[in-house]
Order: C-alpha cells, then structure tokens, then sequence
C-alpha cells in the first residue's frame, strides 16, 4: 500500500514544506473516503502511485509530480464541473500553508492537476506522465477495467440509465478516437492495445445492449 502517512511526510520534506504533513494526509484520507467514491477512492490513488513509481525515471521534478497526484481527486463531486479546480486550489492552500505559496512550484502543481481534467499533455513530459497515470485503469485487463466501469457507473447512479449510457460512451469514444491514448511511450508499450481493446469491447457491449433494452 502505497497511500501511507510515511510517503506523504516524504513528498512534504522533498518540497521543503514547513509545518505538521499529518493534518494535511488526514483531511486527504477523508476525502478520499466519502461515501459514494466507489471509483476515485484511495485505492485509485495507490494506484496512482504506483503507476508514478514504475515511470518515475520519466519525470523532471518527481515531488511536484507525486504532490499534485496526491490532491488531484481530493475534491470529487460528479455533480459538479469544477473538481479539477477546487482539487488544484486545495493543493496550493497546502503549500501555502507549508510556506510554499506562488512561484513555479504552485504554478505547476495547479497546472498538473488541471491537466487530468482534459488528459491532454505534450507527450514525454511531467504532465505526460501525470495524465497516463490517471489514465492506466483504461489498460487494465477486462476483469479490472470491468470492475472500474461498474465502479464509475455508481458513482454517477443519480443519472437515469439512457442518458448515463449516451455520456458514458461518447467519453469512451474520444479515447478513442485519439491517435494515442498515452502521452509517453512506456505507457503507450504497456497499456495501449490493451485499452483500446477493453474500450472497443465496451462500446459493443453496450450497443448490444441498448439493442436488447430497446
């Protein structure tokens, strides 16, 4: 487990923040646990991590990197549009508190989390990576990719099934109609037939459905 008070007291020292990290990981852990994240959880962020720690030799400025994966879903609302932006803004009300407040480091940790609002990123970059870390869970095999679309699915339950199903899959359609879903290369190696596959396979599956429904 990769989501541990230890490595968030890490990534603070790393960014030369002042102050106690603990209050910091525990209104985190909060966030990450309200009811209703059956997707964008802390399990989400482990996997985040994780997916940083194997790419980490891809990335410019590792803390900054870490740090914004941290925040980048710690505002999730699926009523809202504005997540990316509160997540961004709570980032830099940490730093500031920490006594880190403007300079480069703010402004690229805010345009880090920003960046996982469209996942678009010049290729071979921090923000690269920040985005196709965000994005492995497409590259899952199907068991797992399942899974998360069910989990995704629960999260937006408050949405009558016809017009979930219409959003849900014309997001999946811009996947991929991209030229690549992976902005660098040992993602693209690792995870891009196999997304393409399981997205492929979803969007039959619910054509077929909505077949059989109709």
């Amino acid at each position: 487990m990769r989501v541990t008070k230890a490595r968030f007291e890490k990534v603070w020292t790393e960014l030369g923040l002042e102050g106690a990290a603990a209050p910091w990981f525990d209104r985190l852990m909060t966030a990450y646990g309200e009811v209703g994240r059956a997707y964008h959880n802390a399990r989400h962020l482990n996997e985040c991590l994780a997916g940083l720690d194997e790419s980490r030799h891809l990335v410019a400025e590792a803390p900054a990197v870490e740090f914004a994966l941290w925040f980048h879903d710690a505002v999730y609302d699926t009523r809202a549009t504005d997540n990316e932006e509160r997540s961004a803004d709570l980032a830099l009300e940490c730093l500031r508190e920490g006594g880190r407040e403007g300079g480069d480091l703010g402004a690229k940790i805010r345009d880090l989390v920003m960046l996982t609002k469209t996942h678009q990123a010049e290729p071979d970059t921090d923000g690269a990576v920040m985005v196709d870390v965000d994005l492995a869970i497409l590259g899952q095999l199907w068991p797992r990719f399942e899974e998360y679309d069910r989990a995704i699915r629960r999260e937006y339950e408050w949405v009558p099934v016809d017009l979930y199903a219409q959003k849900r899959c014309d997001v999946l359609r811009k996947f991929l109609q991209r030229n690549f879903i992976y902005r660098t290369r040992h993602f693209r190696d690792k995870y891009e037939a196999q997304a393409r596959s399981n997205l492929v396979r979803k969007l039959e599956l619910a054509k077929f459905e909505s077949r059989v429904s109709g």
